[in-house]
């Protein structure tokens, strides 16, 4: 009997829609699969098996009638905890939102529902997105299933660890300054950044809100593009959505299957093939280089001069913005409330709250924002940050102008030991050292596997200009159709 866990999401949707599987069935193997590895794992904070088995039940039903359901229809789905589930807890991997079940769906969430697919739970991420493995979360880490020891990157390493580990064979997650293509780089599954505002942040708790970009994370470059296919699209709803359509990802998919790209020009960024990177992730990140050109590609070297300042500037403009988000937990509206003896005031209500909601990284990043905001040091910090941001843009725009997108590797290095970088934060922010840039410009990028390191997964990146996400995906589609999949060791 075929294992309905091991099959692609496109495969899947094939077999419902030709009646040889139902959408309960694949539910159910998922959830049974859920129930064998996620205590070793860890990638779930929450399974929703009523609400999934009730949602799979439907798309049969609804398949049965006679409906013309849509290309995902009956796939299952993980959700990062960071979009809002209606009835379903969302805790953004923090104890200040612990139990909290909002009254609506995010924007993302609803298109999945309409979609078809069905929402198996919430995926564990680092608190409030922010962090590099998934360590800072407040209800404990997850593990990389291709070594229990080891980070599946962060913040959204429950969604990548999903998937590696066959948990789901979709999966949504965030991305401010890498934390969609991190964890994929690292766990050996596909991660895709769309182009700012072409998903919609509606229902996303906010950490940096000029950063912040939901997208889809799969196995293999046609399911993500079917899945960004589906979540993508204006939304009134949200101020910083595009208003125009998805680019054709799902063409550009098949097209960059076939193995062709002649006539696509790719520059490799010369400020991050330097000594910044592991030898065995630059080894990998060479020779897929040379597969592309043997692809057809056309491969020149691209300087990006401003790439470097990226990370200090990020350090200063996302702390910025989460200290003014984050203000909106005050154990007030909703959420934890610590303190609320009526012998306190509303401020010693809300310092206690904070106090015990919030943890050690969130508190870092909320003192650095609120200190770069403050009077006399605006102009010294955050300005100045911003301005490297048009610096960053002006390199990407200038790049871009030479060739149809840029290539590198997506972090300096494979998935590190549990622990490791804890007591570092530096150390630990290095991990989106080659992310970066990209959100910082808001244009798409993705990380698509490209081969092992001391057995363990490296990640491939492609970036493109704003609203060419079906650039990236063709030049992604050709590499995973020359180097492959990569399957982590049986759990």
């Amino acid at each position: 009997m075929t294992d309905l866990t091991r099959l692609t999401a496109a495969e899947i949707a094939g077999l419902v829609a030709a009646g040889e599987t139902s959408a309960v069935e694949v539910t159910q193997a998922h959830l049974d699969r859920i129930a064998a590895v996620d205590e070793r794992v860890h990638a779930f904070l929450h399974v929703d098996t009523e609400g999934a088995l009730a949602a799979a039940r439907s798309v049969d039903e609804r398949r049965a009638a006679g409906e013309d359901l849509g290309p995902l229809a009956g796939v299952p789905v993980a959700v990062k905890d960071v979009l809002t589930t209606k009835g379903v807890p969302t805790t953004v991997g923090s104890k200040i939102l612990e139990g909290w079940r909002p009254p609506y769906d995010s924007t993302i969430v609803e298109r999945l529902r309409e979609a078809g697919t069905v929402m198996l739970g919430k995926t564990n991420m680092d608190e409030f997105a922010m962090g590099s493995s998934t360590e800072y979360s407040a209800y404990g880490p997850t593990r990389n299933p291709w070594d229990l020891d080891r980070i599946p990157g962060g913040s959204g390493g429950g969604s990548a660890a999903a998937l590696a580990a066959y948990e789901a064979p979709l999966s949504i997650g965030s991305d401010t300054g890498g934390s969609i293509r991190q964890p994929g780089a690292v766990t050996g599954t596909v991660g895709a950044k769309p182009t700012y505002g072409g998903t919609s942040r509606y229902g996303l708790v906010a950490f940096s809100s000029s950063l912040d970009t939901p997208g889809p994370c799969a196995r293999n470059v046609l399911d993500a593009a079917l899945l960004h296919q589906a979540i993508g699209g204006h939304d009134p709803r949200d101020s910083t959505s595009i208003p125009a359509a998805v680019p054709d990802v799902v063409g550009a998919a098949k097209l960059g299957a076939s193995g062709d790209l002649t006539g696509v020009k790719l520059g490799v960024v010369t400020e991050f093939t330097g000594e910044g990177a592991e030898p065995g992730v630059m080894a990998a990140f060479r020779e897929s280089v040379e597969a592309l050109a043997k692809l057809g590609a056309e491969i020149v070297e691209v300087s990006c001069p401003h790439f470097q300042y990226a990370l200090p500037a990020y350090y200063l403009i996302a702390p910025s913005e989460c200290s003014s988000n984050l203000a909106r937990f005050d154990g007030v509206r909703f959420g934890l409330r610590v303190g609320d003896d009526g012998n306190r005031s509303l401020e010693e209500v809300m310092s206690l709250t904070r106090e015990a909601g919030f943890g050690p990284e969130v508190k870092r990043r909320i003192m650095v924002g609120t200190y770069a905001l403050s009077s006399g040091y605006y102009d010294a910090y955050y300005g100045q940050a911003q301005k490297v941001r048009t610096l960053i843009t002006r390199d990407f725009t200038a790049a871009f102008e030479r060739v149809d997108a840029l290539i590198s590797p997506t972090t300096p290095f494979v998935a590190f030991p549990i622990g490791s970088r804890t007591a570092d934060p530096y150390q630990m922010y290095l991990a989106d050292l080659f992310t970066i840039p990209t959100n910082l410009y808001g244009g798409p990028a993705i990380s698509v596997p490209c081969g092992l390191s001391d057995g363990l997964p490296v990640g491939f990146q492609i970036m493109a200009p704003t609203m060419a996400d079906d650039r990236m995906y063709r030049v992604a589609a050709a590499l995973e159709s020359t180097v492959g999949t990569f399957t982590p060791p049986a759990l």
